[in-house]
């Protein structure tokens, strides 16, 4: 028989039975580590947002500040002893040292300076800049006198040598090789080309003074050391006296004597065909440039017929052609010195074509080229720039300084003497170098000769040997 459970005083009505009673959680529970566990939690994460992190980088800064001031203090021996500090390992470096203080100054101005460059045309650029008080920036942007720039280019015109000592001084040899030279100076003048040379140079650098590139060179400004007008009192012979470096010339072409030439010279663009002494033609066979001439029209013709071609473009291209035409007319009909092999100078292009200076060099005239002892007879050849003097050709330069080229001067000084006979040129035709010898030793003769010891040089005819069979014009 089942029991049944007691009935007591003390039983609770609230009381489930089968469940044991526990003691109450609350009473157990951490409630204060808990606490402080939150707090710290929220503290951190407080710390992340926008303003704790500008209160701790700006904390940062000030510890930063507070180290370099320390550091420079420390370089400086402190009055007292201060007590030992403990040695910081790693300090945070600063984002960035304090700047410093700007103070307005009393007189606002900056100081002018200048500086000097040597060019490479020869001559030195001296700069300068200048500074001076001006108004607000606003109202000096707007003044062109407020920023602005000057060029001066400052040159002094030589003087002519007259004397033979002066002479002398440049080549030395001159007296001993012209005898009667010291006689013609008692009476010398200078010649008017001198003075317009020198005039043209100094109205090229006027015309290109604003463009520092297109100045010739000091070197080549300075090429004449004189000209000189000089007359024989015995036999009246005038003659012409250049004293100058030499630059060189690589013109001319002759199919009679050259009927062939390289394909470098044919096809060439800056290679002129024509010599200012030249003759009628004598032989059939061809220019050999006109083939480097026509293949130039034809590429003209093709670049006019092109649809992209401008209108400005192919007006020029059409000029040119008529004058690439008529250059093929000239080198069908005449003949012309070849600088390779024929030797001959070069004049300025006022002179040779002036009609009234009775001293003044002609194409054609017989000339002597005076250098390092020897004496090379030629003709005058050609004509050059007006602002230059001092040319020969190729086989010239060559003769005077074996290294010589087309793009290289065989002398650089001005020490080279040129003698021109004015107005003794004979009838245009082929180079004859025994009688330009034969003619220019009469004209020497008839100043006082060549001194003891120097003679006339002998020019060989360098020239290829043509086939005795090649055609003949009647």
């Amino acid at each position: 028989m089942a029991s049944s459970p007691k009935n007591t005083s003390n039983h609770d009505p609230h009381k489930i039975e089968g469940v044991n009673r526990h003691a109450s959680k609350a009473s157990k529970f951490p409630w204060i580590r808990v606490s402080f566990f939150v707090l710290i939690c929220g503290f951190v994460i407080a710390l992340q947002g926008p303003i704790p992190r500008k209160i701790w980088n700006k904390l940062k800064s000030l510890r930063a500040t507070e180290n370099v001031e320390r550091k420079e203090d420390s370089q400086t021996p402190p009055e007292k002893p201060s007590p030992t500090k403990p040695e910081q390992v790693n300090p945070p470096e600063p984002p960035g040292l304090p700047q410093p203080a700007i103070t307005a100054p009393a007189d606002h101005t900056v100081s002018s300076g200048s500086d000097i460059q040597k060019m490479s045309k020869g001559f030195q650029l001296k700069t300068t800049v200048t500074v001076e008080k001006g108004n607000v920036a606003s109202q000096e942007r707007v003044k062109e006198e407020s920023y602005q720039a000057s060029y001066e280019l400052k040159i002094k015109l030589p003087a002519p040598s007259k004397s033979l000592t002066d002479l002398k001084k440049v080549n030395a040899d001159l007296g001993s090789i012209l005898p009667g030279l010291e006689g013609m100076l008692s009476t010398v003048e200078v010649s008017p080309f001198f003075y317009q040379l020198y005039e043209n140079k100094v109205n090229r650098l006027k015309a290109n003074a604003t463009k520092l590139n297109s100045l010739m060179t000091r070197h080549n400004f300075y090429d004449c050391e004189t000209m000189l007008k000089l007359k024989s009192q015995s036999t009246g012979r005038r003659v012409l006296l250049v004293q100058a470096e030499m630059d060189v010339v690589s013109d001319g072409s002759d199919g009679d004597r050259l009927p062939t030439m390289p394909d470098k010279i044919v096809n060439s663009s800056y290679y002129q065909p024509m010599t200012s002494y030249g003759w009628r033609k004598r032989g059939a066979t061809p220019n050999p440039l006109i083939a480097g001439w026509k293949n130039r029209i034809k590429k003209a013709e093709a670049e006019i017929a092109r649809s992209d071609t401008f209108s400005d473009r192919r007006a020029w291209l059409k000029a040119r052609i008529i004058k690439i035409k008529r250059e093929i007319q000239d080198m069908e009909a005449r003949s012309y010195l070849i600088a390779d092999y024929d030797p001959f100078i070069v004049m300025p292009i006022n002179m040779v074509t002036t009609k009234g200076d009775p001293f003044a060099a002609s194409v054609g005239d017989y000339a002597v080229v005076i250098y390092g002892g020897k004496v090379y007879p030629c003709i005058v050849g050609d004509a050059g720039p007006s602002f230059k003097v001092g040319e020969a050709s190729l086989r010239m330069a060559k003769q005077l300084n074996s290294k010589a080229t087309s793009y290289s001067r065989p002398v650089s000084d001005l020490t080279v003497t040129y003698l021109v006979f004015p107005k003794t040129a004979d009838k245009f035709g082929p180079p004859d170098y025994a009688k330009w010898k034969t003619r220019c030793a009469d004209f020497l003769t008839e100043i006082g000769g060549l001194g003891a010891g120097s003679t006339l040089h002998t020019w060989e005819n360098t020239l290829p040997i043509i086939p005795s069979n090649a055609p003949e014009s009647p």
